[in-house]
């Protein structure tokens, strides 16, 4: 502890407010809120003894610490949250990843809003609805929407229409749109139908059948059977939809349950979504948490996720007790703007749901590591079995690909392919446009590409800057020796160097006259096998991207005053040989680089061909 931070924790006032710690590069990497803060921020540096090794780690790092007042906890808890989501401090427990759900917004200050999708709430007044835990559940919702309610959904501007006495659209004729367009609806019937929507999309099926049962027994009264008619099978579909969904727990209409599960590697939340008394959805969290405790998990969780989410239930179980469920209570509660209960329920039927969320959260985690054990023998145990076969002990964290590609020796390419850490990287791929060996030669092709890439790599070129761990050809023996005598030539002959032949899928190496045979189904040989036919997919694609190119080129071959760079010129302007063909000559003329006579040219050039 440096002297300014003794001078700083003596001057600490005990009174409500959030602190920031910052360390050496004046980087922000812990955000904390206290009742008091000088007795909270003094507890971190008067003993260790009782301090977590992530706290005392923490501790080892501050070189600084700032605080900002507030006017009572709730008003802390909520600048803690806004600053842990702004900075993200590293010593802080972080939701690993920051969803922003989906809404839908309808403008009810508008005569005739449309429901839109977006990704944040405002604060204009509009009513917001959700959130929904994936773009395929809004749209789902949405769906329903559109297929039993006679909502508009376009852009159009109603009082512009109504002014130009616009006829409807399909969407009238099919019963998907009421036409307020027409100016046949009234402002105070079309929000009765929004008011609706919302009540069904917010799960509330039951006052949604009571309003147009009550509206469907009006126009028969009326004698108006066509709008009862219309209403009678809007009833039968949403009570169809609701069918659908299983009942779980009708007392209670809202409802989020967390549950916090972990193993010895990962930490998350399992949360299940009721509205209405259904479950309409589960979401899990990965948290970046080890070694916290459960309770401290889990109010982090709460704090981050409530921050800026729209919509609060009216109660939200937890498996685990957290340290200050009082005070956050009272915070959701305010942002609600009505109750709401923080529950840790230890029997019947709120326990079964808050034991379902664990359940559900130990089985992913389950899978999850089954998958990752999996995948590490595709790649963490693949690479090592090839570190071993290549006699390297170094880890092959990047291993690099060559293939070329050619038709009869013409237009031939090159290509580099990167695996990192056994997966494909492709942001560190490279081609090659081949240009000094004689057509068809594909030792000579290799032995270009490769030197290319080692003597940029010598100039300091930040794209080939780093070397390999492996370096891979496709190919046999020949190709294989011409990679090590590049090797050799550059000073790098450390780097291992393999071939793979792929008419066999034996494997060359330097010092055996023999190739090795892997069993087809050899993990190693399948990353082999994977990086192989990246590297071919990436040559072709190349290649036949320079032929196509090539083949448009040749179409402006023999033009006076044409030469390359006004084909590539007219090209990048016009983008395809038939709207060269079409242009005008002011507008060829317009190309940079292209002077008129060059214009008249290209264009008198096609229209003499037309003829």
């Amino acid at each position: 502890m440096n002297e300014k931070i003794k001078d700083k924790l003596k001057l600490l006032p005990d009174a409500p407010g959030v602190y920031k710690m910052y360390n050496a590069l004046n980087e922000i990497i812990y955000v904390g809120k206290a009742v008091s803060l000088k007795n909270r921020v003094r507890q971190y540096f008067n003993s260790a003894k009782n301090q977590l090794p992530k706290v005392r780690a923490m501790v080892a790092h501050i070189e600084d610490f700032e605080y900002v007042l507030t006017a009572n906890e709730a008003e802390a808890l909520t600048l803690e949250c806004n600053l842990i989501k702004e900075f993200k401090p590293r010593y802080n427990i972080l939701l690993k990843d920051d969803k922003h759900f989906p809404y839908i917004r309808v403008d009810l200050k508008q005569d005739f809003p449309r429901f839109e999708v977006v990704r944040r709430i405002k604060d204009d007044g509009a009513r917001y609805l959700g959130p929904y835990l994936s773009a395929i559940a809004l749209r789902d919702a949405l769906g329903v929407v559109r297929e039993h309610f006679p909502v508009r959904h376009c852009k159009k501007d109603i009082r512009k229409a109504i002014v130009k006495r616009e006829r409807p659209c399909l969407m009238y004729h099919i019963g998907r749109c009421c036409a307020p367009c027409t100016g046949s609806v009234k402002r105070e019937e079309y929000h009765r139908l929004l008011d609706c929507i919302c009540s069904f999309l917010e799960g509330d099926t039951g006052q949604v059948l009571a309003d147009l049962t009550e509206q469907m027994q009006t126009a028969s009264d009326n004698l108006d059977f066509k709008r009862a008619a219309k209403l009678r099978d809007r009833i039968y579909s949403i009570k169809a939809i609701g069918e659908k969904q299983q009942v779980i727990a009708p007392s209670y209409a809202e409802r989020d349950v967390f549950a916090l599960a972990r193993d010895e590697t990962s930490v998350l939340v399992f949360a299940l979504f009721m509205r209405g008394g259904k479950v309409i959805g589960t979401e899990h969290y990965e948290m970046a948490a080890e070694g916290e405790p459960d309770g401290d998990v889990l109010e982090s969780f709460i704090k981050q996720y409530y921050s800026d989410i729209g919509f609060i239930p009216k109660e939200i179980l937890v498996r685990t007790e957290i340290p200050e469920a009082e005070q956050i209570a009272q915070w959701l509660s305010c942002k609600r703007g009505s109750k709401v209960r923080l529950v840790v329920p230890l029997r019947g039927d709120k326990r079964q749901l808050t034991e379902m969320a664990y359940r559900n959260g130990m089985d992913y985690l389950s899978k999850a590591s089954e998958l990752k054990r999996r995948e590490w023998e595709r790649t963490g145990g693949a690479l090592a079995q090839i570190g071993s076969i290549v006699g390297s002990e170094n880890y092959l964290g990047r291993i690099e690909c060559y293939d070329n590609s050619h038709i009869h020796g013409t237009d031939t390419v090159g290509c580099m392919v990167v695996f990192s850490e056994g997966k494909p990287d492709p942001k560190n791929y490279r081609r090659f446009r081949i240009k000094t060996q004689t057509e068809g030669d594909d030792l000579a092709a290799m032995e270009e590409m490769l030197t290319r890439r080692f003597e940029k790599a010598r100039e300091g070129d930040d794209k080939f800057s780093e070397l390999p761990d492996l370096l891979v050809v496709d190919g046999g023996r020949g190709q294989l020796n011409i990679a090590l005598s590049v090797l050799e030539k550059f000073g790098i002959p450390d780097i291992p160097a393999i071939g793979l032949a792929e008419r066999n899928e034996h494997i060359i190496l330097p010092n055996s006259p023999e190739p090795l045979v892997l069993s087809r189904s050899d993990p190693a040989l399948h990353l082999l096998q994977r990086l192989r036919d990246e590297a071919h997919r990436f040559a072709i694609m190349y290649h036949r991207s320079i032929r196509a190119k090539s083949a448009l080129f040749s179409r402006l071959d023999g033009i006076e005053g044409i030469g390359g760079s006004r084909k590539r010129a007219l090209f990048d302007a016009f983008l395809t040989i038939d709207k060269i063909k079409a242009a005008s000559v002011e507008e060829l003329a317009a190309v940079k680089g292209m002077t008129r006579p060059a214009a008249k040219a290209v264009y008198d050039h096609f229209r003499m061909i037309d003829s």
